[in-house]
């Protein structure tokens, strides 16, 4: 076997490892979130700030990530991301109050969010004619990883006595992840002296596609992390137990794993994906009226609509990559997508703690996430056009690129 094909192989692994460790730091919390704020006298609007730091985090270090790549090389941050989860999540799972879980959260967030917005650039640098074959096989595993950690959090809480013992669970697996990228970091590109590139965020900022990305981006990530955050304790007020809530949540992530790897493939054979978009968008607002009309007696089945909905994520992960020509291009879009897009779903999670401690119910929270699938359709419509993000520079100033 070739150097080059092993080290392909290797990149197949680490990327592998790398993505099924992308949300367990997130999702993780929802399951075991009663007895988290019984232990750390957590409020309602607390635990609202706590499910809305993922967003956020992913928001502010998705501007870092394309730097520190230059500057570092792609694959020693990855390696150093996580690193960085791995050990912070250890300290958040002993946390004695809920400052100090906040504060842990906060840089096991980070080295995600850094890997996260990079996947795409690394996907492109390596295996530009596979695209859609690679997107389809990492997001599939962070899918897997989102929904091992829905449902076996509160098992393994349970079989250790204590929320802390599931949580920490999940550095373990960080840990691991690590191992593969220990044997990448020795082929790494040559870092870039001065961290300039052609394409940087703020160059991309100028293009009315990167605006378009960052929209679909944000609505499509506010729908997702409000209901990986609060759809537990939505089927815990409608009369189901903590362990079947969990379940629940877990079918909603287990429908995106199929959904995950079937479509990237479909998105870049056909001309137009907005259909598929449009369709998508119809399942989150099944779901969210099946919600409000019958929680308990449909959950089942909301749960499903829902998960088919979250399979919005990696279509537009794909679109990132198919959208720019270069992997430095990916690596700038990536970065304003996904740190502007964080950004403005911040506000999903957020709201959904504020108006149920205001009214102590769902339905309004439910009614403005169904409200904001119109900017997601909207934005998606446009981001369907094939074009890419270079060619909407072209016509600006040289000096204007740097």
């Amino acid at each position: 076997m070739s150097p080059h094909r092993r080290q392909q192989i290797f990149i197949v692994v680490g990327l592998t490892a790398l993505a099924f460790n992308l949300r367990p730091v997130a999702v993780s919390v929802g399951p075991v979130l009663p007895e988290l704020r019984a232990g750390l006298s957590m409020s309602a609007t607390t635990a609202g700030v706590v499910t809305t730091l993922p967003v956020l985090c992913f928001a502010f270090f998705a501007l870092l990530a394309p730097w520190a790549a230059r500057t570092i090389g792609i694959h020693k941050v990855m390696l150093g991301s996580l690193a960085l989860a791995a050990l912070a999540l250890f300290v958040r799972a002993e946390a004695s109050n809920a400052a100090v879980f906040i504060g842990a959260t906060v840089p096991a967030l980070a080295g995600m969010a850094t890997a996260n917005v990079l996947l795409p650039s690394l996907v492109k640098r390596h295996f530009p004619h596979r695209i859609g074959l690679l997107t389809a096989i990492y997001s599939t595993a962070l899918a897997v990883g989102l929904t091992l950690a829905s449902v076996l959090t509160v098992p393994i809480a349970e079989l250790g006595g204590s929320w802390r013992f599931g949580l920490a669970a999940w550095a373990v697996t960080a840990v691991l992840a690590a191992l593969p990228w220990l044997g990448l970091i020795r082929h790494d590109v040559r870092p870039d002296p001065d961290g300039r590139a052609t394409l940087s965020v703020r160059t991309i900022a100028r293009t009315p596609l990167a605006w378009a990305m960052a929209v679909f981006f944000a609505t499509q990530s506010m729908q997702a992390y409000a209901v990986f955050g609060w759809l537990p304790q939505i089927f815990r007020d409608a009369g189901y137990s903590a362990q079947t809530a969990g379940l629940l949540l877990g079918l909603t992530t287990a429908v995106s794993i199929p959904v995950s790897f079937v479509l990237p493939g479909l998105v870049v054979r056909v001309a137009n994906p907005a259909p598929l978009i449009l369709s998508l968008c119809a399942c989150y607002l099944a779901g969210y009226v099946g919600l409000m009309l019958l929680p308990y007696a449909g959950a089942w089945a909301w749960s499903v609509l829902i998960g088919l909905g979250t399979g919005m994520f990696p279509l537009a992960l794909t679109l990132i990559g198919l959208r720019a020509r270069t992997s430095d291009g990916t690596a700038a879009l990536s970065g304003f997508t996904q740190s502007v897009g964080y950004l403005l779903a911040a506000i999903g999670p957020f709201m959904m703690g504020a108006l149920y401690d205001i009214t102590g119910g769902w339905t309004d929270s439910l009614t403005v996430l169904a409200a904001f699938l119109v900017p997601q359709a909207a934005a998606g419509v446009l981001v369907s056009r094939p074009r890419y993000v270079e060619d909407e520079l072209v016509d600006q100033p040289s000096s204007t690129r740097r």
